[in-house]
């Protein structure tokens, strides 16, 4: 917080806020109290980008009030898996809202994030690994990030992998979307020699476990160098590639 407080100062000194002004600005810092949700504020300061909006399980209103309390503030906005209903009433609120429907990710950016260090590469096995994977792709740029996408390039043509190989070698960190049996992250750790963040997706027949099975199997994955995150985690695959990207 003592940063935040010495750049709203520094701004008043030099005549580019008035005292009413930081005041406003500083009034609900370090988090604001909405009663059914604390908007953590502080937390741009600490991890370097505004809370992020998880909208399953919230209420419209709620999903609206939260996003209202950050873009008053002047941060980014990012709602995570936001329904069609909600959408609907958070662009009433914050008409400047774009959305990603296949991703179902709303965000709105009010200034620029600190830039990455190079490119981050989201690669799919499958189509249908697609929503998590557009997820990842608006998490990864809104956070700041040059972001490229080989999609379909999975184990059941390793020709279409190979064939985006020079593109590839050029990521800094990879993200590796995959359902079924999970194996696309094991290959692509066999190729290139930077971070793996492996996604399993909910996709495939029965035995797939909605995801567990290609769960354990990146958990299981023999190359060194793979990371794993939880099943349709696109945000946390995309926050943790950013941090790297970022070092």
């Amino acid at each position: 917080m003592k940063s935040q407080i010495e750049d709203v100062l520094n701004r008043v000194h030099a005549g580019r806020l008035t005292p009413r002004e930081a005041m406003k600005i500083l009034k609900d810092y370090p988090y604001e109290d909405l009663d059914f949700a604390k908007v953590d504020h502080h937390r741009e300061i600490r991890k370097g980008f505004p809370e992020v909006i998880f909208g399953l399980g919230k209420t419209d209103d709620q999903i609206v009030r939260i996003a209202r309390a950050i873009v008053q503030k002047g941060g980014n906005l990012l709602v995570t898996r936001i329904e069609a209903a909600a959408l609907a009433k958070l662009r009433r609120a914050v008409p400047k809202v774009r959305y990603n429907a296949l991703g179902k990710v709303a965000y709105l950016r009010q200034k620029a994030a600190a830039p990455g260090q190079g490119k981050i590469h989201i690669l799919t096995a499958g189509t249908s690994d697609l929503p998590v994977a557009e997820e990842a792709f608006v998490t990864c740029e809104m956070l700041g990030n040059e972001v490229e996408r080989a999609y379909d390039v999975g184990v059941a043509g390793l020709h279409r992998l190979l064939g985006e190989f020079d593109r590839i070698k050029n990521a800094r960190v990879i993200i590796a979307c995959a359902g079924m049996e999970g194996a696309l992250p094991s290959v692509v750790a066999g190729l290139f020699s930077v971070p793996i963040i492996a996604v399993p997706t909910s996709v495939g027949y029965g035995a797939s476990f909605k995801g567990v099975a290609a769960l354990l199997a990146m958990l299981n994955s023999c190359p060194g160098g793979v990371g794993v995150v939880n099943i349709d985690n696109g945000f946390g695959a995309a926050y943790l590639a950013s941090l790297i990207n970022h070092l």
